[in-house]
């Protein structure tokens, strides 16, 4: 059993309110768990964000932990909780591999896609390399391969693409913002947070703007088990909508190929010198790393951004009267967001992290959404803290050679995306809770009403 609960704190969403009786439960609830049968993904915890609450006992109490196989949908796994521990991993790809049948917690044998591109005649032997490697793609890759791979892509975001990209987005987003309704509910997920990722999303794969929510969902579909009310609900319709995007993509490549040379990221892999080694499986899970890191990111990021200004006026203050501060607000909306909650390694051999023996071949999930809030690193890590020390210290984008591709794409859309705000909205209200996703790996929102009450140039 566990020692006893220390004092309520916060809340898992830190709100500045009293925590319901509901959130009070949750925490006596994981506080009286026997440490063994603690399972850090359950995507229960983080539809309900009682997660937090998993990962404050565990970084007290045992922050190297080990999930049996029986407690888990994944399989066993080790979790890895302090900003230490997870940055001596993430920086170490010789010891810990990114080769780990994925790079997020799957249940085994439920991504039909692995299978699909193993061919229809792989040996049983080959079936299961494959489902144990789970889909190929940058960041499920080692040094020198992973090299090569993302530097067929790193072009579509230099510093030049960027400063062509930035004009298009400012001007996208401040069409998106004119469409609101003024004095009415609405779902900011929808009309703002999807609309904005889809367009920028439809530039950098050069895909037909009228068809980019096909990108978007492709991108739930990829990061979400299937289940009633969410976007796919058989792992019948998860497989042919897999199918669909694995078609679209090798299409998209051949003709990219045959085609002149552009900076959309298909053209940049399509005509990479290195491309022409690139097995069907690796353009698949590049297509899908780029699609998924492009999409849930910034798109659960700039939702959260909302919800965390509303839910800490004092900090929305602090912005409307400093708009200076917006790059330092979506560096401390990134953190304390998480919008990816871990990634997963596989030891390359036996090791010591934290006093636990790690054996070769185990799999590890560095959780960033624990790390992110650990109070040995950070000063009042549960707090959200616009103008913040240092507020690009976080975890939220990895580090060493697999730190995100896309983080100033990200970073760009959320600097204009309240560069824009501020002009038009002296508030945006968030009408009660979000629904959040039942997803341990996207950590985002499905839903969220919010109303705008009054324009600034009205």
């Amino acid at each position: 059993m566990s020692i006893l609960t220390p004092p309520l704190a916060g809340t898992p969403d830190i709100m500045k309110s009293e925590p319901t009786a509901k959130q009070r439960e949750d925490r006596d609830r994981i506080y009286a768990m026997a440490l063994e049968d603690i399972n850090p993904g359950d995507p229960d915890n983080f539809e309900n964000e009682s997660m937090y609450w998993k990962f404050e006992r565990l970084r007290a109490e045992d922050p190297v932990h080990y999930t049996a196989a029986d407690k888990s949908a994944y399989g066993a796994y080790w979790s890895v909780t302090k900003w230490d521990d997870i940055v001596s991993i993430d920086t170490n790809s010789v010891v810990f591999s990114n080769i780990a049948g994925g790079v997020a917690l799957n249940v085994p044998g439920s991504n039909p896609s692995v299978d699909r591109l193993a061919g229809p005649n792989a040996t049983p032997e080959e079936l299961q390399a494959a489902r144990d490697r789970g889909t190929p793609s940058l960041l499920n890759m080692d040094p020198p391969q992973h090299g090569l791979h993302r530097g067929a892509v790193a072009e579509g975001v230099s510093p030049a693409n960027l400063a062509v990209l930035e004009t298009l987005v400012r001007e996208r987003i401040g069409m998106i913002l004119d469409s609101l309704p003024i004095g009415e509910e609405f779902d900011w997920v929808d009309k703002v947070s999807i609309e904005l990722t889809a367009m920028t999303l439809a530039t950098l794969f050069d895909y037909p703007q009228e068809r980019r929510r096909e990108l978007t969902f492709w991108s739930d579909v990829m990061t979400t088990d299937p289940g009633p009310g969410r976007v796919v609900e058989t792992r019948e319709e998860k497989d042919a909508a897999q199918a669909d995007f694995l078609k679209m993509i090798g299409t998209m490549f051949k003709e990219r190929g045959e085609a002149e040379p552009a900076m959309d990221f298909m053209s940049l892999m399509a005509h990479s010198p290195q491309s022409k080694d690139f097995t069907q499986a690796e353009i698949y899970g590049d297509g899908v790393i780029l699609l998924v890191g492009g999409n849930d990111t910034t798109r659960n990021t700039l939702t959260g951004s909302v919800y965390a200004l509303d839910r800490n006026p004092e900090e929305f203050a602090k912005l409307r009267e400093n708009p200076a501060l917006i790059s330092s607000m979506v560096s401390e909306t990134i953190r304390w967001q998480t919008p990816l909650s871990h990634m997963m390694r596989k030891a390359n051999e036996d090791v010591e992290i934290g006093g636990k023996q790690i054996k070769k071949g185990d799999k590890i999930a560095m959780w960033y959404v624990s790390g992110n809030r650990d109070d040995s690193k950070l000063d009042r890590p549960n707090d959200y803290i616009i103008d913040r020390k240092n507020p690009r210290q976080h975890l939220s984008f990895g580090f060493g050679v697999h730190r995100c591709l896309g983080n100033r794409v990200g970073e760009l859309q959320l600097r204009l995306t309240w560069e824009e705000i501020l002009k038009r909205f002296p508030e945006i209200k968030v009408v009660g809770e979000p629904v959040r996703a039942y997803n341990n790996f996207a950590k985002g929102y499905d839903r969220m009403t919010v109303i705008i009450p009054s324009r600034l140039d009205a």
